[in-house]
Order: structure tokens, then C-alpha cells, then sequence
């Protein structure tokens, strides 16, 4: 075989390896774009769901405590909780005193006269309302409403977190209100709605079944669920 014919061998195969070579290819996947028509899948229920309603529905008045205090970390952790509620037009016109101190609790235990409960709490919250933050005009009283729901909140909380707590009402009472701006020291213009008493609670108190649907009307007055 000449150098000719070698040489044309050579290039041939060299051809054909080309040729023949696999080629990846690259395949272009356009982006599914949503529906707009289409809403979204439903998310799966998680367990958050059903242990916020065990925690609704275990809320109770607790008044009994075994008197260990209650740290003033947990205390601001139900604050917290607290300041999540909703207020008309986001005013949040709140202001908490969260009380610690032996006689703090023991002043308040006296000066409420359904209090007596306080000189075992472990700790406590006033929720108070700031008048500057009030809403003018007739929007003015939904600052009850809004500290209303703070107050709800740390119940709720106290009772998630293995804490017992009571509301105290002292709004609108001018005694009531007087004696814990005085034991409080509150500034003018600082109105206490509440005192919650809070501690370890000592398994006292039972949550109570309070669904009534006699008391439920469906779209209009009068007609019952069936």
C-alpha cells in the first residue's frame, strides 16, 4: 500500500469518527407559567392547626398557682404574643407593665378587690391604654377593643406556654383604675384596662364547654345551623 492510499485511509476514518461522534443535545424547557385561572392547590393541614385550637379550647381562668415565680423572659414572650393582635387603623395604642416583684404583686393583690389571687402569682401584665395613641372622634373607645385582643392573645400564650392566667378588669371602674395607677405608678394618660394574673398553675381549674348553638345565626337573625 503506497503513502497515497494511507493517507486517504487516514482522513476517511477521521471523517467518519466525526461523523458519527454522539452530540449531546440541549433541550430548551419553557417555564410553566401559572394559570390565572387556575387558584392555587389548598396547602395540607399541619399539626400547628389542630394545637391552636387545642389551645383555644383549653384556655381557662386560672387562679390557683403552686407560687413559683414566673421569669420575666416568659413574661415578655406572652407580651409579645400580645402586641400581635390586630388594632383599628394600627394604631396600637397599648403599653404593658409586666410585674415581677414580690411586692408589686402583693400591692395589686390589694388594691383589686377580685385580685386576692395575685399575692400567689408567680408574675403579671397590665395592659394598659396611652390616650395620645386613641383614635379621634368616635373611633376614640376602640382602644378597648384593640387592648381587648392584646389581652386574648396573652391568654393564649400563657396557656400555650404551660402558664395559667386570669383577667382582671379595671376599665372602666374609677376605683379600680385610681388603685393601679397608683401601685403602677402610670403617668397620666395611661389608663389600665386589665390586670392578667399570671403563675404555675396547679391543675385546679378545668376549661369549661361554652359552645351554644342556640346562640349561632346563620345569615340572617332568627335562622338556625341545621
Amino acid at each position: 500500500m503506497n503513502y497515497e492510499r494511507i493517507v486517504i485511509l487516514l482522513l476517511i476514518a477521521a471523517l467518519l469518527v466525526v461523523l458519527f461522534r454522539p452530540v449531546a443535545v440541549k433541550v430548551s424547557v419553557p417555564a410553566t407559567t401559572p394559570d390565572p385561572a387556575t387558584p392555587p392547590a389548598t396547602p395540607p393541614a399541619t399539626a400547628a392547626i389542630p394545637g391552636t385550637l387545642d389551645v383555644i379550647h383549653s384556655r381557662k381562668s386560672v387562679r390557683s398557682y403552686t407560687g413559683a415565680p414566673v421569669s420575666q423572659e416568659a413574661l415578655l414572650t406572652l407580651v409579645r404574643a400580645g402586641m400581635a393582635a390586630p388594632t383599628a387603623r394600627n394604631s396600637q395604642p397599648w403599653a404593658f407593665v409586666v410585674i415581677t416583684d414580690r411586692k408589686q404583686l402583693d400591692a395589686l393583690a390589694e388594691a383589686l378587690p377580685s385580685g386576692r389571687m395575685l399575692a400567689k402569682a408567680g408574675g403579671a401584665i397590665a395592659v394598659c391604654g396611652v390616650e395620645k395613641e386613641f383614635l379621634e372622634g368616635e373611633g376614640r373607645e376602640m382602644w378597648v377593643q384593640d387592648c381587648s385582643a392584646a389581652t386574648e392573645n396573652i391568654l393564649l400564650a400563657a396557656e400555650a406556654t404551660g402558664l395559667g392566667a386570669v383577667w382582671l378588669g379595671v376599665y372602666p371602674n374609677k376605683d379600680r383604675v385610681a388603685a393601679v395607677s397608683r401601685v403602677l405608678k402610670l403617668t397620666p394618660g395611661v389608663l389600665p384596662l386589665n390586670v392578667i394574673s399570671i403563675g404555675y398553675p396547679t391543675g385546679a381549674e378545668r376549661p369549661k364547654d361554652k359552645y351554644k348553638p342556640e346562640k349561632i345565626h346563620t345569615d340572617t337573625w332568627g335562622n338556625q345551623p341545621r
